[in-house]
């Protein structure tokens, strides 16, 4: 028995599963990346990151520095690129731990190639190139005749001059990949290839060139490249719900629980929680679970999302809590305190999706699994045990 009242159960072997089925999808010699920022989609970065090494990933990437140097410090020696920003001042930090930075300008460039040459060093890099995410990267501007992303071929041309760089890799990042209609995706592929025609034409080529996200590893083979990026697949979930039928079998990694540690009779007319803002309307079992909004289970589920409780569909009543929530139990036989009620995943009685949740409060599931709290315990199984 798990000893904790909430918990987080990751089940490694589905993780490894996962990244098998999607290497399977992939274009012959294309290598794999896992992405495992935001603490591996919250599923433990560590953990998360050595399975998906043993599961056949080639390196790891991160969004900040501070997750790369976790890694590191848990003992990770694959490459790992981090995608955001780094302050170059940190340039001696990102080349005492072996790692690989992103460069969206040439000014960032600039200020690393300084600070890594006055080091006696070569910084490795990849370029993102901003072909319609409009988030980070060399801006690669569409074709306006002879003169097409001129600008943005130059840019990433003096970024390879730069002295203290050792440019290993290219990217760019689709901002639509996971729609049914896959032409946005397609031309902002077609843009970046333009570009890396141009620059090969100037002699400039990359060891790497990757744009595939999970979406576009799964339904786009042609942008595999040399490498793909999956980040939400590897955890067992489809970047939206309309690529379930996309042929790639994935296995939910985690499940949320929450053990029942009250339980109060009550009858009709008794109000619930914070502003009194529900109240019974009959003879009913109120239970309090030790999960709030402080925890990841969000307050705007107050009143209209459900748990699961010996496989009955347990109401939210009143509002959660920072630390607490309570449920409407009293239509589950034999509920009793102990029982473990579920917040999402699955059960010996049922399954409750993530993708339910992230319906409820008009999200996605990204954001539900990020934000399971570090406070919750992460219990680590393979195959079930």
């Amino acid at each position: 028995m798990v000893p904790y009242d909430v918990w987080a159960e990751i089940d490694l072997s589905a993780v490894a599963h996962n990244v098998r089925a999607l290497k399977g999808a992939l274009s012959s010699g294309t290598r794999m990346m896992g992405v495992v920022k935001a603490d591996g989609y919250g599923h433990g970065a560590v953990a998360v990151a050595r399975q998906v090494l043993a599961a056949g990933a080639d390196c790891l990437a991160v969004a900040r520095i501070g997750e790369a140097l976790e890694l590191r410090s848990a003992g990770i020696q694959s490459p790992i690129l981090i995608f955001g920003h780094t302050p170059p001042a940190l340039t001696r930090k990102l080349l005492e731990y072996d790692l690989t930075q992103t460069v969206s300008s040439f000014r960032d460039a600039e200020a690393f190639s300084a600070r890594s040459a006055a080091a006696g060093a070569r910084l490795r890099v990849h370029i993102n190139i901003d072909t319609g995410m409009g988030r980070l990267g060399v801006l690669g501007m569409p074709p306006d005749g002879a003169n097409g992303f001129s600008d943005a071929v130059a840019e990433v041309a003096a970024i390879c001059g730069l002295q203290g760089l050792a440019v290993e890799g290219i990217y760019t990042h689709f901002a639509t990949a996971d729609s049914a209609d896959k032409s946005d995706a397609r031309g902002q592929f077609a843009l970046f290839e333009q570009i890396l025609s141009r620059l090969r034409e100037q002699g400039v080529v990359f060891s790497v060139r990757h744009a595939a996200n999970s979406a576009a590893a799964m339904e786009m083979p042609e942008t595999h490249l040399d490498m793909v990026r999956p980040g939400i697949s590897i955890y067992g979930h489809y970047p939206s719900q309309k690529m379930e039928g996309c042929g790639v079998e994935l296995i939910p990694a985690m499940t949320v629980r929450a053990r029942i540690v009250h339980l109060k009779r009550v009858g009709p007319g008794f109000k619930v929680s914070y502003g009194w803002t529900e109240q019974t309307m009959e003879n009913t079992l109120i239970a309090t679970v030790p999960i709030g909004y402080a925890d990841g289970f969000f307050r705007l589920l107050s009143s209209r999302g459900f748990m699961r409780v010996r496989g009955y569909r347990a109401p939210v009543i009143g509002r959660v809590c920072m630390d607490h929530t309570m449920l409407d139990v009293g239509h589950v036989p034999g509920v009793a305190c102990g029982d473990a009620a579920l917040v999402f995943g699955r059960d010996a009685d049922g399954d409750l999706p993530v993708e339910s949740v992230a319906g409820t409060l008009e999200t996605i599931n990204y954001e539900v699994l990020s934000r399971i709290s570090s406070r919750i315990p992460r219990v680590y199984i393979k195959g079930g045990s």
